[in-house]
């Protein structure tokens, strides 16, 4: 990393207007594709934004390795990934305040619990509807089901989840004593500990569709169940992914006990990532 404490200016990059004809093109393929359209221009855009990303991140490797980041730079990465956790951190809170607000709120009010005009509500929109959680509403949607159970497979991604935050902090005081081999052996751990999340994750969905009715159609449980799973299962693939690329970049030498800011980064995502999953699986599963 470079000493210099200069402001640092970065060069010109065409990467962002090309991330955004990439993400353009995604968006208006995908939603010709729900209208009944093909997918060849969601794949374009997808193509070129997996390219986008390849180069990108290629250049900013390239700068961080040929020192010329200076620890303003650092301090604007470690500031910038703090944000996008942030924001994360808000994307969740969403869709954990939708499942609260249907559960403690709008599905006692059509009940005729609670204060104001439920009672109302009841007898005149939904009579006889009598609410338990979980419910799929008093329109009944999806037909029955089955509610999702905490075990056996929950209880042991959990274990997987929670095991791989073990291996990835040991990973992280490798790197910081400087001992980049065990970083990368206790990285692999990690990555094959979140990928198998995902294939059991997987193996929970098939489940869930093909013996217990529970689909994204079902009500208000499923929908918040497939939400709150589903976009912490793209979650889990997607910090694996980034996990195995920080790996990758180990064998080939990249990193040291005080330039390795790529991995803390990595490492803050996988944590939070761990954290989500632990109220899901209280809150989703378990009550």
């Amino acid at each position: 990393m470079s000493a210099e404490s200069s402001y640092y200016i970065p060069h010109e990059a065409k990467w962002p207007i090309v991330g955004s004809i990439a993400l353009f093109l995604f968006f208006l393929g995908f939603g010709s594709v729900l209208n009944g359209g093909n997918w060849i221009i969601m794949a374009v855009g997808g193509a070129l934004l997996v390219y986008m990303m390849f180069r990108w991140f290629a250049d900013v490797i390239n700068e961080s390795e040929n020192g010329i980041y200076s620890k303003q730079v650092d301090v604007s990465f470690r500031m910038a990934m703090m944000w996008f956790i942030f924001s994360e951190v808000m994307f969740f809170g969403a869709f954990f305040g939708a499942l609260f607000y249907a559960r403690i709120f709008s599905g006692p009010w059509l009940s005729g619990l609670g204060e104001g005009g439920a009672a109302a509500t009841n007898a005149v929109l939904w009579q006889g509807f009598d609410y338990v959680w979980p419910t799929n509403g008093p329109g009944e949607l999806g037909g029955n089901f089955l509610k999702m159970g905490w075990f056996p497979l929950p209880i042991i991604n959990t274990l997987i989840l929670l095991t791989s935050g073990v291996t990835c902090t040991i990973a992280h005081h490798a790197i910081k004593d400087g001992d980049r081999k065990k970083m990368v052996r206790w990285l692999l751990a990690t990555v094959a500990l979140g990928f198998l999340f995902v294939v059991l994750q997987a193996v929970e969905y098939k489940e869930a569709y093909a013996h217990l009715n529970l689909k994204l159609s079902t009500g208000i449980y499923g929908s918040t169940f497939f939400l709150l799973t589903g976009f912490h299962g793209f979650h889990v693939t997607m910090g694996a992914v980034i996990l195995l690329v920080v790996m990758l970049r180990g064998t080939r030498s990249h990193f040291s006990s005080t330039n390795h800011f790529a991995f803390e980064a990595a490492a803050w995502y996988w944590h939070f990532v761990d954290v989500v999953w632990l109220g899901l699986f209280i809150f989703v599963y378990i009550l």
